[in-house]
């Protein structure tokens, strides 16, 4: 069974087209990752997905109901984690879960054992009667998307969930979407973290200027750009731009490396890989690294997009 299905979704802001049609078709149970850079259309897509947004054309289906037709019955099987905490910080964590847990209709007994079930596994019972003023950015967080969870949800939307934490909150939040998705659920996780996606996702879908430009498993997006990936370092920029220039001459696609004195290059064949070297060494371009490995999901991201990952260390993580 498809838990989500859409087919030529658009939105537009005025002049602006934020989704140009996106097709997507996504597993019950399975965890997907949809990729792409700020401002490709992520969160855009999740708003139309959980009816908060209405789509200026195309159809979208989430457990085969439409989003515009059976809106109710849409939100009667999904939860939504969006970008920005939405607990109370004026309350505990205990309080903030039972509230939830009242307004979806428990009894003061049902939604106090709940909270206190959820608050055990993200590991904040310790910090449970604290207000949330209190907690760090990770705690904050943890809470937020155990909020999404009072209720048991067919299809669970995670949009970004661990922008700005630190490795061992993000490390914690990958623990819990692996638990949602082992109770059968369905997880939509958007992400600009490559290494996240690669972990988590079973399939992935990269999304940039509104449409999808990329779709499969890890392995099949890493095999567009290649099956291995040659990383040259030389010791000036200018030799740098020589040697992507020489490799262009040879039919390789070449993209920047981390800096003005690095590139790389995808190699399809391993023969290709003694070729390269001899003909930079020929031309006199001396070479401080050579290597060959495959691609990781960062170096896919900017072959597909144009554009450098969110790193931890840009985003700025917080405990």
């Amino acid at each position: 069974m498809k838990a989500i299905e859409t087919e030529g979704i658009k939105k537009r802001y005025g002049s602006n087209w934020a989704l140009s049609g996106i097709d997507l078709s996504i597993e019950a149970g399975t965890v997907y990752g949809l990729l792409g850079p700020n401002g490709a259309g992520k969160t855009t897509t999740v708003g139309i997905l959980t009816t908060l947004l209405k789509p200026d054309g195309g159809r979208a289906q989430v457990m085969g109901f439409d989003v515009l037709s059976q809106s109710d019955e849409v939100r009667r099987r999904i939860s939504l984690t969006g970008q920005y905490a939405s607990v109370d910080e004026d309350l505990t964590g205990l309080e903030n879960l039972i509230l939830i847990g009242r307004l979806f209709g428990f009894g003061w007994k049902g939604a106090r054992l709940r909270a206190e079930e959820l608050l055990e596994a993200f590991d904040l019972a310790s910090s449970g009667k604290n207000l949330v003023r209190t907690y760090s950015g990770g705690m904050r967080r943890r809470l937020d998307v155990a909020a999404g969870l009072v209720v048991h949800s067919d299809v669970v939307f995670l949009d970004e969930p661990t922008t700005g934490l630190d490795p061992r909150s993000r490390n914690q939040v990958w623990d819990i979407v692996r638990a949602i998705a082992k109770q059968g659920a369905t997880v939509l996780l958007t992400t600009q973290y490559m290494e996240e996606a690669d972990r988590l996702a079973q399939r992935l879908a990269v999304i940039d200027h509104g449409k999808v430009i990329a779709e499969g498993t890890g392995r099949d997006l890493k095999s567009q750009v290649g099956a291995n990936l040659l990383h040259i370092r030389l010791y000036s920029a200018a030799d740098a731009k020589r040697t992507g220039t020489e490799l262009r001459k040879m039919k390789l696609s070449v993209n920047p490396g981390s800096d003005a004195f690095s590139l790389t290059a995808s190699i399809e064949k391993d023969d290709q890989i003694s070729r390269v070297f001899h003909s930079l060494t020929k031309k006199g371009l001396k070479m401080a690294e050579f290597s060959v490995a495959q691609p990781s999901m960062d170096e896919v991201f900017f072959a597909l997009t144009g554009h450098a990952p969110v790193s931890e260390e840009k985003e700025g993580a917080v405990q």
